[in-house]
């Protein structure tokens, strides 16, 4: 039997939860909250932001709910495309943007990203993401073989550029980065509408080169924006090991390097889930899979762990499966 919850009432009201955290959190401060949508710049779309460690801690410490499923918003029209939610054949691209990558990556933070993301593709780890699709109705919960699903295959990294003919801003805003996904789709011949339906763009920034708000209010975001191209997604990666342990540095006694591959996987597999934030999928708190799982230390609640992967073995968040604990849902590191 085919499991679809859509009541409207529930719908209405969740659709206000996540209007009110929107509209609560312009200033992007993410104190006490397990990360979720925030408006960071006036005039750009929303921004879906990885929470760092201690806020992390003081919304699970203060009751913050983690425990709701995630449902689908609808999608966000673009074009000939009609509505995106989810990318149905993920195309991953990396930017190290700006001269001061030259010469200047004391972490090595640039190879473990190049080796992590191929790995990642097509792994049990990612492969949660394959329970949510598109082309349902707004407010469904479980797919069960409708509509066309999110998409986990080997190959999805398909490669790196540095943009170095000169300084990136030293402090780029939100709209910056923006334009930096544009050259970057421009770069990679992603100038179609169709192209970008399923294609992320990881702009990562060299060392003490990070946007405001980095290792205080988060520890990255991904968002969107409009170009002759369609709808573009992209990541902020500001340079991870910057915020110590605020950003994963030792999380877990998994190493000094943590959270570079922890906060750009979390990114990855919640642009695959919520392409164009918000209309994928998210639960009623506005938060994403990788929010709900972010900085868990209880193993039995899908702490974040070592991961074998075809190119290494690199540390992971869990990530949300509906699907999970019959459908009560939970933090996974493998799916199914």
């Amino acid at each position: 039997m085919k499991r679809y919850l859509l009541p409207a009432l529930t719908a209405l009201l969740c659709a206000t939860c996540v209007t009110w955290a929107q509209n609560s959190s312009a200033s992007g401060n993410n104190d006490g909250t397990l990360g979720g949508v925030r408006y960071l710049e006036p005039g750009q779309p929303p921004v879906v932001i990885h929470p760092t460690v201690e806020a992390a801690k003081r919304a699970r410490g203060g009751g913050g709910s983690a425990s709701k499923n995630l449902y689908y918003h609808g999608g966000t029209s673009d074009g000939l495309e009609g509505s995106i939610g989810v990318e149905t054949a993920p195309r991953i691209y990396l930017v190290f943007w700006g001269s001061q990558w030259d010469n200047n990556d004391p972490s090595g933070e640039a190879n473990l990203l190049e080796n992590f993301l191929p790995g990642a593709s097509g792994s049990s780890w990612l492969n949660s993401v394959t329970q949510y699709c598109q082309g349902v109705a707004s407010g469904t919960y479980f797919c069960n073989g409708a509509g066309t699903p999110a998409g986990n295959a080997t190959g999805e990294f398909a490669g790196y550029w540095y943009d170095n003919a000169s300084a990136a801003p030293k402090h780029p805003t939100q709209s910056q980065l923006a334009n930096e996904a544009v050259n970057a789709a421009s770069h990679f011949g992603e100038t179609s509408v169709a192209d970008n339906a399923n294609a992320q763009y990881v702009i990562a920034t060299a060392t003490g080169n990070s946007s405001s708000g980095f290792g205080k209010r988060y520890c990255a975001y991904h968002s969107s924006t409009s170009s002759s191209y369609g709808d573009v997604a992209y990541t902020n990666l500001p340079y991870i090991t910057d915020a110590g342990t605020s950003c994963g540095a030792n999380f877990n006694g998994l190493g000094p390097d943590a959270g570079i591959t922890i906060v750009e996987g979390h990114e990855a597999a919640e642009t695959i889930t919520d392409q164009f934030p918000s209309g994928g999928w998210l639960d009623s708190s506005g938060y994403e899979n990788g929010d709900k799982c972010a900085w868990i230390t209880t193993g039995n609640q899908g702490a974040a762990a070592d991961v074998s992967f075809s190119t290494g073995t690199y540390p992971v968040q869990s990530l949300w499966s509906n699907a999970f604990n019959s459908d009560s849902g939970g933090c996974v590191l493998s799916y199914p």
